[in-house]
């Protein structure tokens, strides 16, 4: 898994690709609580990612917490149709911010 980040302002933009599950949803989570902080949205390209676990699904979600309760938001930007899968799958997609 890659993970590329870019400050503009108060937006922070993370794009993730590769696989995120057990084995690499640590890095992500870590990413997230640096980069929240100033913050007041939060972009996450998720169109290259081509694999996501229960355990990435979790770091999405914390994503979307931290942030909401920052008083701030999570954008998903983009996710790759397995992405997409998995949020309607789960009812994600109707609780998240997405932008396809």
């Amino acid at each position: 898994m890659d993970i590329n980040k870019n400050k503009v302002g108060d937006t922070i933009n993370i794009a993730v690709s590769g696989r995120l599950d057990t084995n690499t949803a640590p890095q992500l989570e870590a990413v997230i609580k640096e980069c929240a902080a100033g913050s007041r949205i939060m972009n996450m390209d998720l169109s290259a990612v081509e694999y996501m676990s229960s355990t990435g699904l979790r770091d999405i979600l914390l994503a979307h917490k931290i942030m909401g309760g920052a008083g701030g938001k999570l954008v998903v930007k983009k996710p790759s149709d397995f992405v997409m899968q998995v949020l309607e799958a789960t009812s994600m997609d109707k609780l998240l911010n997405i932008e396809k």
